[in-house]
């Protein structure tokens, strides 16, 4: 029954979900919200860098064994 009754006293209450924030807590929730979008945005660079230069290297080894490919058929194809 004790858990029932309101409870006079000096105790501290505990604030409901739809209680504004104070400034200095949505302050701070604003930074490391931006901070974690900062990072996420950081990743997702990083990623595309990577992807990126796995493409170029994949284009230019490519690019190799064509010139090769070239040049062994052009030497050889005419003796």
């Amino acid at each position: 029954m004790t858990m029932l009754t309101h409870h006079r006293g000096s105790s501290q209450r505990t604030p409901s979900p739809s209680a504004s924030q104070a400034p200095f807590e949505a302050r701070a929730a604003a930074t490391d919200l931006a901070a974690r979008r900062a990072a996420h945005l950081a990743t997702i660079r990083q990623v595309c860098r990577i992807g990126l230069t796995i493409l170029l290297a994949g284009g230019a080894l490519a690019g190799i064994i064509a010139l090769k490919t070239v040049v062994y058929f052009w030497r050889y194809n005419y003796y």
